[in-house]
Parts: C-alpha cells; sequence; structure tokens
C-alpha cells in the first residue's frame, strides 16, 4: 500500500463523513460573521467573542483544537495567521468554558514545526505554548476504518479526540486552488510522519477534491478568518501583504469562504472546490445570515495573477 493510494479513498470512508442531499432552498440559514479589526492591536478578545454569540458558538466542555495556517516564516511579509488572533482565540474559548484548548498544526513544507512556531513569535504571545501545542505531522497516530478501496487512513490522535476544530487560516489568494481560507487549512491535519512533505497523495488526489474530501470527513468545525492583513496575488506564500480589516466567523466553512471571497472581490461560485461542496455548505448568498457588517461594503479586491483574472467577481 503506498502513500499516493492510501489516503483520497479513505478520506471519504470516515464515519464523521455526513453525506447530505444536493441542497433544498429551504435549507436553514448559515450565520456568518464579519467583523471590523483594524489591527492586531485591537481588542480581539472582545471582537471574537461578539462573533462567537452572533454565531450562536457553544463549546462548554468541550475539547478544541485551534488550527491556525503555520507554514512558513518571513518576517517582511504576513504568511501565517497572526499570533495576536490565535492567542485571543486561545482566551476566548478558555473563557467560554471549553473542556480544553489545544493548538496544533502539520505544516505542509516545513519539518521544523517547533522551530516555525518560535520564529513566528507563538512561545512569546503565548504563555507555556509548548504546553499547548501539538506537531500534528509528528502525533501519535490512530487508524480509522471505512469501508472504500483501502479501507483505513491514519488520523492524529489529538484531531480524532476534538470535539471541535477551529479552523483559523489567514485571508489569502492561492496560485493553485484560486483562494486558501478555513476549507483548505484542513491540509495541515494530516500526519506528514504518514503522508509525508507536502502531503503528497493530497495533490496527487487534485487539491481541490482533497479539500471537499477533508471537509466532508471533518464537519465539526468552527472558523476564524484572519482577515485584519491577509496576502494578495501569488500566494499563499510569496503573495503581497494586503490590509482588509476585518474577522470572519462561522460554522458552516462553506459559508465562510464564500464570504471571505466576496470580500476579496472574487465570485465564490467560480472557485472549483466551493462548487463541488453544496452538500457541506451554503454557497449562495441568499442562504447566508450576514452577522455584523454588510461583506459588500467592508470588501477590498485582493490582487489575482493573470490565470485567475477570470475569478474576479462582476
Amino acid at each position: 500500500m503506498t502513500r499516493r493510494s492510501l489516503l483520497p479513498a479513505a478520506v471519504l470512508a470516515h464515519p464523521a463523513c455526513r453525506r447530505q442531499t444536493v441542497p433544498d432552498p429551504a435549507r436553514p440559514k448559515s450565520a456568518v460573521a464579519v467583523l471590523k479589526a483594524p489591527s492586531y492591536d485591537s481588542d480581539l478578545v472582545e471582537t471574537l467573542l461578539t462573533g462567537a454569540r452572533l454565531c450562536n458558538l457553544e463549546v462548554r466542555g468541550k475539547n478544541v483544537l485551534l488550527k491556525p495556517n503555520l507554514v512558513e516564516y518571513d518576517r517582511q511579509t504576513c504568511i501565517n495567521t497572526d499570533v495576536c488572533v490565535v492567542a485571543a482565540a486561545f482566551e476566548v474559548f478558555r473563557r467560554l468554558g471549553a473542556g480544553s484548548v489545544r493548538i496544533g498544526e502539520g505544516p505542509e513544507h516545513r519539518r521544523d514545526t517547533m522551530g516555525l512556531a518560535e520564529e513566528a513569535g507563538y512561545f512569546k504571545a503565548i504563555p507555556n505554548f509548548e504546553s499547548y501545542f501539538v506537531d500534528l505531522n509528528r502525533d501519535d497516530v490512530v487508524r480509522v476504518p471505512g469501508f472504500l478501496d483501502n479501507g483505513l487512513m491514519y488520523v492524529s490522535k489529538t484531531v480524532h479526540a476534538a470535539d471541535l476544530i477551529v479552523t483559523m487560516p489567514k485571508m489569502k489568494t492561492h496560485h493553485w486552488a484560486g483562494v486558501t481560507l478555513s476549507m483548505k487549512n484542513l491540509f495541515g491535519l494530516v500526519p506528514g510522519s504518514v503522508y509525508g512533505w507536502p502531503k503528497n497523495p493530497l495533490h496527487y488526489a487534485g487539491i481541490d477534491h482533497s479539500i471537499v474530501q477533508l471537509n466532508r470527513m471533518f464537519r465539526q468545525t468552527f472558523a476564524i478568518i484572519d482577515g485584519i492583513v491577509g496576502m494578495e496575488g501569488n500566494g499563499p506564500i510569496q503573495g503581497s501583504p494586503k490590509s482588509a480589516g476585518v474577522l470572519v466567523m462561522g460554522s458552516d466553512v462553506v459559508a465562510v469562504d464564500a464570504t471571505c471571497c466576496r470580500l476579496m472581490g472574487i465570485d465564490p461560485t467560480k472557485i472549483e472546490y466551493l462548487q463541488q461542496s453544496a452538500e457541506i455548505g451554503n454557497l449562495n448568498a441568499a442562504l447566508i445570515d450576514d452577522k455584523g457588517e454588510n461583506p459588500f461594503s467592508v470588501g477590498q479586491p485582493f490582487a489575482l495573477i493573470p490565470q485567475f483574472s477570470h475569478l474576479r467577481a462582476l
């Protein structure tokens, strides 16, 4: 059994993959909170608490895993979820009564995850950071049974034990997927110790397809998007900083990513992985209950590389 053959079918087979029928126009709306946050010096704890209330988030007693985007570090730009947002979320979920709050990431490129976290300022911003952080690439794994093809997938024990995964990406364009937001951020849940770097089985299966399959598998999620300063152009690593001044939150990751696209001046119906995600959540703006700011009124068009110019919303 090869790494290439192991993952894609097994993702489909996970018992947490709850298939739904094609969306019904009468399906409930999805709450998505768009909240102004002009800078990382803003009161991010209070902003996140407001968003949690607007989204009716209930976490009391749950084991919560915060999953930021910690992929590479360059002090001249803004690749990762800012540590100020992660530190604020850590405080918020503890205040909301979570049974436990952990932070975990499995970078696709860097193998020295703790060194990367130190470069990005996590040790300074979060007291006793190393006691709360889990390198998902090297965590112990459990084998999850299924019924398709290979019939199993290896999953981090920490991920498997989480009652709620909080996906916390940076708002960025992506040179292959068009955008990288809450749904693409789940790539970091896949253990590199089993599937290698940069998680090649996900790329072999097709990035858009893998995004959809992972989000079918991990359904107990909540999204917090760091759009205070995002990245435009040739993201997710080599783009340019883009100030958008917002945090975007919600339990429906499809609706959250669609809202972020609209904020970025991108038509979400032209993003391939969102086109394939109708059974997971609400893509249509009419089925999204905007909380806080109107995404169209606070939107900031993000620059796109030429091959993605067709994604621009009219």
